[in-house]
């Protein structure tokens, strides 16, 4: 009975001939890749064939094709030289460079977190940033993230979630839109830009003591668009004013009102499954504390914690 090969027993060589190969199928632009004759590649991929006992290209007069082992190895290869690839990347000046890959809601990336992010990096040079940005849909472990900043209530499925800071909503608009608003009930005669939480409006219009009005705008899935929409005049947004400080600077938008409506938070988020890496962890004290400085009357870096289970 024939035992299974081992790794030790396959040369390395005639791996990246196979890969090479089957990404190009054909040897002829392996070897251009590889720096090597098209003979060589060959005979590496029969050096392969051999060891396995199994043929993995069908040679073709005009390049070549996967036989079912050859298409049943080669994601497997491909993977383990991309995990040696990503390693080797890591390693500079001679030391090895941790990583953490986050996921962020485009608002927060860009209104809050870049502004901030050089920072960490002087702080911990030895620690690369790796950013998703998403619409506050996110999947953890699907993704890969080691963890992610989003906006709501903290209680999303095995997950822990610790508080940052709220992020009111207030209504944002272009400058010549803003001088026909003097009171909410003058919302009823414009565009009102909505995000995939229709409620937000109501609530606002609640806060203020006065009735939404039926009318209604242009759906978003991200507040960075729905910001732009608002800027170039085309309706009013609902929006974490804080969120869009330099457009409110630069006076690309307004605020027409100081009413504001609290109806969540943004919480910094990891699956309670997960164990946490130096890295994961410095990053998470620094943006505690990051965010602690932001929040009024807050001098704790530590924020509420909620950790929803299965």
């Amino acid at each position: 009975m024939n035992r299974p090969l081992r790794l030790s027993q396959l040369p390395l060589n005639a791996l990246h001939a196979f890969e090479a190969s089957a990404r190009h199928l054909s040897f002829t632009r392996a070897g251009l890749e590889l720096r090597v004759t098209q003979a060589a590649v060959s005979q590496q991929v029969k050096r392969l064939e051999a060891s396995l006992g199994a043929r993995l290209f069908i040679r073709l007069p005009r390049g070549l094709a996967l036989t079912d082992e050859g298409q049943a190895l080669l994601p497997a290869i491909e993977r383990a030289f991309r995990g040696i690839s990503e390693t080797l990347e890591r390693f500079r000046d001679g030391r090895f460079n941790d990583v953490i890959t986050v996921g962020v809601v485009g608002t927060f990336a860009t209104g809050w977190l870049m502004p901030r992010l050089a920072r960490f990096t002087r702080m911990h040079p030895r620690i690369d940033v790796r950013l998703r940005t998403n619409n506050n849909r996110v999947d953890l472990a699907g993704e890969g993230l080691d963890c992610a900043v989003r906006f709501g209530d903290g209680a999303w499925h095995a997950t822990d979630a610790e508080r940052l800071f709220e992020a009111p909503l207030t209504p944002l608009c272009a400058p010549a839109l803003a001088g026909k608003l003097r009171k909410p009930a003058d919302l009823r005669r414009q565009t009102l830009l909505r995000s995939y939480r229709p409620e937000e409006w109501a609530c606002w219009f609640e806060a203020t003591g006065s009735a939404a009005p039926r009318k209604q705008g242009p759906m978003f899935d991200s507040s960075v668009a729905m910001a732009e929409a608002a800027a170039r005049g085309l309706g009013v947004a609902l929006l974490p004013a804080m969120m869009f400080g330099e457009d409110l600077k630069r006076k690309r938008l307004v605020r027409p009102f100081k009413a504001e409506v609290a109806l969540g938070a943004y919480w910094l988020t990891s699956l309670h499954s997960k164990r946490p890496s130096v890295a994961m962890e410095t990053f998470r004290t620094w943006l505690l504390a990051e965010a602690a400085s932001v929040r009024p009357g807050s001098g704790k870096i530590g924020p509420d914690r909620v950790s929803s289970r299965p």
